[in-house]
């Protein structure tokens, strides 16, 4: 793998790209604080919190990661009329990504609230709705992803967390409307209906996605990943498989190989939003011309960057940089 070309491509190339994300956009809330003492008024930790934070979350981030990269970034889905999509809009307005494909329903902006004490999750709360909207929502989400693909697209993102926007109708139309554009698609999926993500470009599961939708669960070994990973392309018509495998690193396996890219050593402190960062790095590589290979190489060194912080993370360039100087410091 050349480094020097990974660097001159972050730090030049990903500006050019330009990629929208569909799917189910959320806002993610922290409440942090410290426990030192059980309520009286029942078994339950008090938690003193200390700070708050609002960020990007489901398809937001992946959007959030993109434009950290510098990418032209749009992002399309459901949201509510409620001061959660006013937050959400807020951060999406500070990082210039275009949320105008953003369908205002009647159901809640999907929100994930957790309560954090030192560095343990103590407690989440979801305020969401997962049934699909109305048809006159979906109809104006489709109708804006069809103007959209007009626009030149690079690459297009599903990021279906199933809370209702990636229903089997709206990802085919998608899928089909892309394609008929030359737009790869790129799907990050959820539960076992893969159906609906039939003949996607790529799709990137984590193990516990690809064992939902085997007869037998697999462990996280090289041949039991690519075997599994080639009954989902044939089964699903799917054309290539990201699979992303915790501490054993990223798997990429196409129809006639297979590459296994392995994890850097390190602590590892939350996982939450490593995907959305695969995804995300790995759309703008394809969107600037890099190969899959090279592609899936730097996601997998993004997501390392990610799982070392605490809460939904998105990976920016000047980490990215960072990150692919000290491979080369560290091979030199």
């Amino acid at each position: 793998m050349d480094k020097e070309q990974l660097y001159s491509f972050v730090a030049e190339t990903t500006q050019k790209c330009n990629i929208l994300v569909v799917g189910d956009v959320m806002l993610d809330k922290y409440y942090y604080g410290e426990v030192t003492r059980i309520s009286p008024e029942a078994p339950v930790p008090v938690t003193h919190v200390l700070s708050t934070k609002e960020t990007l979350g489901g398809a937001a981030n992946v959007a959030h990661n993109l434009a950290l990269l510098g990418c032209q970034t749009s992002l399309a889905g459901f949201v509510g009329e409620d001061y959660h999509c006013q937050s959400l809009e807020e951060r999406l307005t500070a990082r210039a990504i275009d949320f105008r494909g953003l369908v205002h329903t009647n159901q809640p902006t999907t929100t994930k609230l957790r309560v954090i004490g030192g560095h343990q999750q103590m407690l989440r709360l979801d305020f969401e709705e997962i049934d699909p909207p109305a048809p006159v929502y979906r109809e104006r989400l489709q109708n804006y992803i069809e103007q959209k693909l007009n626009e030149s697209l690079d690459a297009l993102i599903i990021s279906d967390y199933g809370k209702g926007a990636c229903t089997q109708q709206s990802c085919q139309a998608i899928i089909n409307a892309a394609h008929a554009h030359g737009v790869p698609v790129i799907i990050d999926p959820k539960g076992s209906n893969w159906t609906k993500y039939e003949h996607a470009d790529y799709i990137t599961p984590n193990l516990k996605e690809i064992n939902e939708v085997l007869l037998e669960p697999i462990r996280n070994k090289d041949e039991a990943v690519e075997r599994a990973a080639h009954y989902v392309m044939r089964k699903y018509k799917i054309k290539n498989v990201i699979a992303t495998r915790s501490e054993a690193g990223l798997s990429l396996v196409q129809e006639g190989k297979t590459t296994h890219i392995p994890t850097r050593a390190q602590e590892v402190f939350d996982v939450s939003g490593a995907g959305d960062t695969v995804i995300a790095v790995f759309a703008a590589g394809l969107a600037g011309g890099l190969s899959s290979g090279a592609s899936a190489f730097l996601a997998n060194l993004a997501a390392s960057v990610v799982v070392a912080k605490l809460g939904t993370y998105a990976v920016s360039r000047p980490e990215l940089l960072t990150a692919l100087r000290g491979l080369e410091e560290s091979e030199g």
